[in-house]
């Protein structure tokens, strides 16, 4: 039983977008914004988990 082209490729366009968010999570991350915290840690209050 072997893989599919259509598996494959599949597979590496999912991939590719996970990597794209995680990415963009980790920019965001260094820039000090964060999703629990309204994407703006600096107004927290201190409630972030850098």
């Amino acid at each position: 039983m072997g893989i599919s082209m259509g598996t494959i490729v599949t597979t590496a366009v999912l991939a590719g977008i996970v990597a794209l968010i995680v990415r963009g999570m980790i920019r965001d991350r260094k820039k000090g914004r964060s999703l629990q915290c309204g994407c703006d840690c600096k107004h927290c209050s201190g409630h972030c988990d850098l």
